[in-house]
């Protein structure tokens, strides 16, 4: 009976793959565990190297060797993944980190097993740099011994779980059509999952999230109106899983993501459309005067009309 199964989710990581298999076979468990990599239709060679796995390592690394890329940035290629997980509990992994610690997935699931009303549980973990920027811990000594909710939902994206430090109980069948459709897939799973039960911490560094420009973090355009109307419809379906419970908060956050679309290069020259995201942002993250002038000067007064009225301020001086 598999207790856990390990599911590493990869696109085009042909140099970074083999370390994420190789620290999940470097596990030291009491149980059964299957190894799920499920490749998003790497070009690099990605997928050759998980065959040569699925033939040293057989039944034990499992390929989920998708026929075309599945899109939504891996998030259906996680949920297709998913679906195969035979575990009671499934620990999650991108195809660029790995783990350090052999007995994290033991110390997880003896946690899950421990605490029947939690959901999930995460440890710390370090964040490491392509370019050769100073690696860091990702959480400090200031951490909770649970989240819950209400730590989840705030105004800007609150993050203090890497992917591969999370371990979750396999409980959900069936994830909401709204999840499919979000090019974000911790911040929706972790809500979902919250609301099934608390989400525990273990203070030990026993993962590695590695920042390389391959991997999803570098993809998330914050000048792109598709990734922020992404964001944006995300938000509104989260509010509306949880019945509107944190409304104010969430609607000051997707004001953020209109303040970002006003700068976004789709919208560039676009007098119009610019202005009716200006109005939609003061509507909805209702900001205090300053900023609220700042954009009514930036993004709705017409450009001549501004250099009118500059114009007339300086006249007395001339």
């Amino acid at each position: 009976m598999i207790k856990v199964s390990v599911l590493i989710i990869t696109y085009n990581q042909k140099k970074f793959i083999r370390k994420a298999i190789d620290s999940a076979l470097a596990q030291k468990t009491t149980f059964p565990i299957e190894i799920l990599v499920g490749d998003d239709f790497s070009s690099d060679g990605t997928r050759e190297i998980i065959q040569e796995y699925e033939r040293a390592h057989p039944g034990l690394v499992i390929g989920v060797l998708h026929p075309r890329n599945m899109g939504k940035n891996g998030g259906i290629n996680f949920l297709d993944t998913l679906k195969l997980a035979k575990g009671e509990y499934y620990a999650l992994m991108d195809g660029d980190d790995y783990w350090t610690d052999p007995l994290k997935l033991q110390k997880q699931a003896d946690f899950l097993d421990a605490h029947p009303d939690y959901s999930t549980v995460f440890n710390n973990a370090l964040i490491t740099y392509e370019d050769g920027a100073p690696s860091h811990l990702l959480n400090g000594p200031d951490m909770k011994p649970f989240y819950t909710v209400d730590d989840l939902i705030g105004e800007s994206e609150i993050w203090f779980m890497a992917t591969s430090s999370t371990m979750y109980r396999n409980n959900i069948k069936e994830y909401p059509t709204w999840f499919r459709e979000s090019s974000s897939g911790d911040i929706p799973r972790l809500i979902l999952k919250a609301k099934l039960g608390k989400i525990g911490y273990i203070p030990d560094v026993m993962s590695v999230y590695r920042k390389n420009r391959a991997g999803a973090s570098f993809h998330d355009n914050e000048r792109d109106e598709t990734f922020l109307r992404n964001r944006i419809q995300m938000y509104r379906d989260i509010n509306r899983e949880l019945d509107y419970r944190y409304d104010s908060i969430l609607r000051r956050n997707i004001a953020r993501y209109y303040r970002m679309m006003l700068d976004a290069k789709q919208y560039e020259g676009s007098y119009f459309r610019r202005a009716r995201l200006a109005l939609k942002y003061i509507y909805l993250g209702k900001p205090d005067w300053e900023k609220t002038k700042d954009v009514i000067r930036d993004y709705i007064v017409p450009e001549p009309i501004s250099k009118l009225y500059s114009s007339l301020r300086l006249l007395p001086h001339r």
